[in-house]
């Protein structure tokens, strides 16, 4: 398969531990270039970010709708395999989820999972969506496609980044933004869950107050899932690595990676 990555490599001599993050539902790796890849680069870490298949310029976006998880999971073991040593994993929203199901079978060094889907799955997130947005919902479910849900600036606006986001960055971000595997949803959804007793890495459990997805109490949940404890940052959106406040959780994850020794 081949996957897109995206390098960034720091100009002095790198740690040795390098970093590699996973991006969420409906983006790519691009939503890692504009502010996490260089910043960490700057603090030492070579830096690396995948598109999974079917997104950004990864191959198999014909056939998106019916990847599942573990595909997903088989592009990250890809990646990691082709580094020159197992890298720290950073991952967002179903990147963290992708995560979770990476290291039921494989070793890492730590994981950071930043608004991830929960332990418990997207239940609760698709009741909400549904309630909120029942047409697009509805849309979704019968296209057997997932962009109805943010197919618009203002619902990808909604479901993604704090109200006041500058309108043209929302929309620069949203033009990125792409379909998302319907089969991968059902996954998230009950098929295909973490099985935390099988996880034996050391994890940073971070969420987002006013995530439109998961609640800080479904945060909290996953990290009590892994033996940790979760920390929500006021006055942020479910794009942790895009919202205005991206260096407070970036310096968050740098501390508690110089607190493991990485």
């Amino acid at each position: 398969m081949q996957l897109e990555t995206v390098t960034r490599e720091p100009k002095g001599n790198p740690r040795p531990t390098p970093v590699l993050f996973i991006h969420g539902a409906f983006h790519g790796a691009w939503c890692w270039t504009e502010n996490f890849l260089p910043y960490f680069a700057e603090q030492g870490y070579t830096s690396h970010a995948l598109s999974l298949r079917g997104h950004g310029d990864s191959e198999g976006r014909e056939r998106l709708r019916r990847t599942r998880v573990a595909d997903y999971v088989a592009d990250l073991a890809q990646v990691i395999g082709e580094l020159p040593q197992t890298p720290i994993l950073v991952g967002h929203s179903m990147g963290g989820l992708i995560i979770q199901k990476y290291l039921e079978k494989h070793p890492a060094p730590a994981g950071v999972l930043l608004a991830s889907v929960p332990v418990r799955g997207v239940l609760k997130a698709a009741v909400r969506i549904a309630r909120r947005h029942p047409v697009a919902f509805l849309r979704a479910n019968l296209t057997l496609s997932l962009y109805p849900i943010i197919g618009t600036p203002r619902l990808a606006g909604e479901a993604f980044f704090s109200l006041d986001m500058p309108t043209e960055r929302r929309d620069s971000y949203f033009g990125r933004m792409q379909d998302e595997s319907y089969f991968a949803f059902l996954d998230m959804l009950a098929l295909n869950l973490p099985s935390p007793k099988k996880v034996d890495v050391p994890l940073l459990v971070l969420g987002a107050e006013n995530d439109f997805f998961f609640s800080p109490g479904e945060v909290e949940a996953t990290a009590r899932a892994y033996k940790t404890q979760a920390e929500c940052f006021p006055n942020m959106a479910h794009d942790m690595m895009l919202e205005a406040g991206w260096q407070l959780v970036a310096d968050r994850i740098l501390r508690w990676l110089g607190d493991q020794g990485l």
